[in-house]
């Protein structure tokens, strides 16, 4: 079991801290930056990958929001793969989350730094990454207040481009219909995409040690969370579409920023790039508090070295396992690629959420989690191939040192 040796982590967060920091990671950039790519692979079809994402969403936040009442501990899925599949299935999903969300986390911190200087991206992404650790350092309590102000901005931002472009833009919703650009491969690959931006909730779940009336408080936060980020999207993805269209969308780098600019507000696109930076920060303080309480479940178990299960005596926090997390995210976001983060990081987090649904199918009910086990393969396996296979062979690297370990 992830219990601790030493101090464990403090029940701080209520209900409405823990669905600001499921929003804060997924009303973020996400919405900011896959639009674009959904829409290349989809086409007119954008809104339906949407929906797809959304339907593969809700079952594995159906399922997380169960294993977490039951399991409230730090590590999300690693901790129920571990309890009702198996400590190899377990090990497997902490593995898929802490490299999928490394990928996340530096595809946030890309996503403020071409935002805020493009041309030195990757150093502001590595002073972003440095400065969220720190802050994190010194306890949830903390993180939990600015991610309130960040998801309080982005959400007014986002407002006010839905009602920019439809009400004063020149929206045509003939742009919303399909086309004969519509491939169901396209729609999946899109709803692949998509799903990365999605995906947030979990760190509620990998929260659960530190939520108070965990029971009760994080099914409900969990419920909460994603049905607010799916109404935003849906609406900022409608005004996006209508007023670009779905070939317009597609090319575009900053689809929000060019959606207000065409709709004849080009003075505005400069708080919109304000606001994307903003929304990647929030995101990027979320993931960085998830990786690094499954690095803490992990460590527990020694599955990772024991020294990154130490809890900091004062402020309550994995205060290695975030110093470990937040040295290994910059260096990627040193070098990374921000398209092949997405793509790479949605192939691993679905593979963690397929063992969260196997999982929940053990719980009985099993008609959610059967869903939410094939839509998760299937959104996988219909990513770009480099993503697949990139994919594959890190979580195949997992599996043999797994059993390297355990030989």
């Amino acid at each position: 079991m992830s219990t601790p040796d030493g101090p464990a982590l403090r029940r701080r967060l209520g209900t409405f801290d823990a669905v600001v920091i499921g929003l804060g990671s997924m009303v973020g950039a996400g919405i900011f930056a896959a639009l674009g790519p959904a829409a290349a692979a989809a086409g007119s079809g954008l809104l339906v990958g949407l929906t797809v994402a959304a339907v593969v969403a809700y079952c594995n936040a159906t399922s997380s929001a169960r294993l977490a009442a039951r399991y409230p501990q730090s590590g999300g899925t690693y901790v129920y793969g571990r309890e009702r599949l198996g400590e190899f299935w377990g090990y497997t999903a902490g593995w898929s989350f802490i490299v999928g969300k490394t990928a996340s986390c530096a595809a946030m911190a890309l996503t403020v730094g071409y935002y805020v200087w493009p041309a030195g991206a990757h150093a502001v992404a590595v002073a972003a990454v440095v400065a969220l650790t720190t802050l994190n350092y010194f306890g949830i309590q903390r993180s939990a207040v600015l991610t309130r102000a960040i998801v309080a901005t982005v959400l007014a931002v986002l407002a006010a481009v839905v009602v920019l472009a439809l009400g004063f833009g020149d929206a045509d919703v003939g742009n919303l219909r399909f086309g004969d650009d519509v491939t169901v491969v396209g729609v999946l690959q899109a709803g692949g995409l998509l799903f990365f931006a999605f995906a947030g909730y979990a760190r509620i779940a990998t929260l659960g040690e530190e939520v108070r009336e965990p029971a009760r408080t994080i099914p409900r936060a969990i419920a909460l969370a994603l049905g607010i980020a799916l109404v935003v999207y849906a609406a900022a993805a409608v005004a996006v579409l209508a007023e670009l269209g779905s070939a317009g969308l597609a090319s575009a780098t900053a689809p929000l920023a060019e959606a207000v600019r065409a709709a004849g507000f080009a003075g505005f696109e400069p708080v919109v790039r304000a606001g994307a930076a903003v929304a990647a920060l929030g995101s990027l303080l979320a993931l960085i508090l998830g990786v690094s309480r499954t690095t803490l479940a992990m460590a527990r178990d020694r599955h990772l070295p024991g020294a990154l299960a130490a809890v900091h005596p004062r402020f309550g926090s994995p205060h290695r396992a975030e110093i470990a997390v937040g040295v290994v995210v910059a260096g990627v976001a040193a070098v990374a690629d921000l398209r092949g983060a997405i793509g790479f990081s949605s192939f691993a987090v679905l593979v963690y959420y397929a063992i969260a649904n196997a999982s929940a199918f053990t719980l009985g009910a099993r008609l959610i989690p059967v869903i939410g086990l094939a839509g998760c393969l299937l959104l996988a396996f219909s990513l770009p191939v480099t993503s697949v296979v990139v994919g594959c062979g890190v979580v195949a690297l997992g599996v043999v040192v797994y059993w390297l370990r355990v030989r």
